[in-house]
């Protein structure tokens, strides 16, 4: 599909860049709009390719880099072994060497290193496992209940599709905007989810602000803006009422908040 009349607008609207009425015009015609809705699910798909890809090259280029220098280990301990047959003193010196290489090297593979933004943001997040079949059957909604099962099942582009179906009035402004974020987030959208995020902590007296400033505190570590998501995580840490209280105090314990390379 060609994405380039549509290309400026999803870029914005999943960078979060739009304002409020420029995003909920932009949903607004995602839910009309059949031509629209179906470039921005292939833009999130092609987005999606290209994070998968890259993922897969440093992969590769982390092991390719690891067998060098194995090889260059094996080729100095090779010539070791070779001068040590001359004198018999002399192996036993390189002999004591080669261990300490082996040594060495074993302590550098297995030593613990620090974990990159990325895989600590993956292992200290902990997503919401969305609403309950029970819970969401009691919002009589079926387009809620829909996407609250994509949701479980990991189908995110469906669950961001059905939730953008579901009207307010029939759940509340705060539950759309809090699981739309929550969703988006779980897709790597996390630029998008911080415009939802931010506007469910915003929500008056909502039984879902404090959780939604959790995620919007991992949202905003996932996209490099580390203060702001060191502020919120200090915040969810010292209330006792928020569920996520305990997950908080542990990102910040860890000290592993780093800037998105």
């Amino acid at each position: 599909m060609d994405l380039r009349p549509y290309l400026d607008e999803l870029e914005r609207f999943a960078d979060g860049q739009l304002s409020e009425a420029e995003q909920e015009a932009f949903e607004l015609r995602l839910a009309q709009d059949e031509k629209l809705n179906a470039a921005y699910e292939a833009y999130e798909q092609f987005t999606a390719d290209l994070r998968w890809v890259a993922g897969h090259e440093t992969l590769r280029n982390r092991l390719r880099n690891l067998d060098k220098r194995l090889d260059q280990r094996q080729v100095a301990l090779a010539s070791i072994q070779t001068r040590s047959r001359t004198n018999r003193t002399r192996w036993i010196v390189v002999a004591a060497v080669a261990v300490l290489v082996l040594a060495a090297g074993l302590w550098l593979l297995v030593r613990p290193r620090p974990l990159d933004a990325e895989e600590a943001w993956a292992r200290y997040y902990v997503p919401d496992p969305g609403l309950t079949e029970v819970a969401a059957q009691a919002t009589n909604t079926p387009l809620m209940v829909e996407a609250m099962r994509q949701y479980r099942d990991g189908h995110y582009p469906a669950a961001l599709h059905s939730l953008r179906r579901v009207a307010a009035a029939n759940v509340g402004d705060d539950t759309l905007l809090y699981y739309t974020g929550v969703v988006l987030l779980r897709h790597n959208e996390a630029g998008a989810a911080r415009s939802y995020l931010t506007r469910a902590t915003q929500q008056p007296a909502s039984a879902l602000a404090g959780k939604a400033r959790y995620h919007l505190a991992m949202a905003q570590w996932r996209t490099g803006q580390v203060p702001q998501a060191r502020t919120n995580l200090q915040t969810v840490a010292a209330d006792p009422q928020n569920p996520y209280q305990l997950h908080a105090q542990q990102v910040l314990r860890a000290q592993v908040l780093l800037p998105r390379d």
